[in-house]
């Protein structure tokens, strides 16, 4: 099991960018959440198997189809143990 947090840079806010990783979270068995951050940058925290996880951060750093990624900074967690995936605004 992997928890890791992941903020994405760029233009990730307005173009169905929590939507898109919401959908691969759910079809990767994915629990955390994504939410928008006040400085403009995405937050994600995901928690699943090994490979599931890194696949979720491969499509991150890909994502959504009109966003622009332009950095990824990750971040290793402790489990939390979360029950699903939610999308937040804040």
């Amino acid at each position: 099991m992997k928890t890791l947090r992941i903020y994405i840079t760029g233009a990730v806010q307005g173009v169905f960018f929590r939507k898109f990783i919401k959908e691969k979270a759910d079809e990767l068995n994915i629990r955390g959440f994504i939410r928008n951050l006040e400085d403009g940058r995405v937050e994600v925290v995901a928690e699943g198997r090994d490979e599931k996880v890194n696949e979720l951060l491969a499509q991150c750093k890909k994502g959504s189809p009109h966003s622009e990624v332009k950095n990824i900074e990750t971040q290793e967690l402790k489990h939390q143990g979360f029950k699903g995936f939610k999308v937040s605004l804040f």
